[in-house]
């Protein structure tokens, strides 16, 4: 269920809610739906470009190619969520909101991918600078059409 959809059914549920209970009685029931509504949205918002190969060496694990996912789902960590290397290895879930470019997100879509680099410091260079990361041809044209420049994304640990 999207977002919206559940701003949506929260806003009726509240608004049934109101017309049926006593003032006081109101509050459990209010807290409720709030902790629920905020619960279902952890994800992070963010941006992304894309890079092409070579992808090694990595500053996350230097020639290793045994360290990148199968899928070929990985990214370059911007400096937002790089955190000195900590990022090294994270896995997140990502999906495209939006693009500069109309029709370029694959809406329902979402992949796992795991950080492998630094953007900063990569040897391919990304398509945009300065985004909170940087994904592998692969990442990319899973979520969008291959040729977006950049996206907006939602993107979870």
């Amino acid at each position: 269920m999207g977002h919206s959809q559940l701003e949506a059914l929260f806003i009726s549920a509240l608004e049934d809610l109101l017309r049926m209970s006593k003032p006081l009685s109101r509050l459990p029931i209010i807290f409720f739906l709030f902790a629920h509504l905020f619960h279902a949205s952890q994800a992070d918002l963010g941006t992304a470009s894309q890079y092409s190969p070579p992808y090694t060496p990595t500053a996350c694990f230097g020639n290793d190619a045994t360290q990148f996912p199968s899928s070929n789902f990985f990214a370059a960590a911007g400096e937002g969520i790089w955190d000195n290397g900590a990022a090294c290895g994270r896995q997140y879930l990502i999906s495209c909101i939006n693009s500069v470019l109309p029709r370029a997100c694959k809406h329902g879509e979402t992949i796992q991918i795991k950080i492998v680099d630094r953007a900063r410091t990569s040897l391919s260079r990304p398509t945009r600078e300065g985004t909170t990361m940087v994904l592998s041809n692969a990442a990319l044209s899973a979520i969008a059409v291959p040729h977006a420049p950049s996206l907006n994304i939602d993107f979870r640990q």
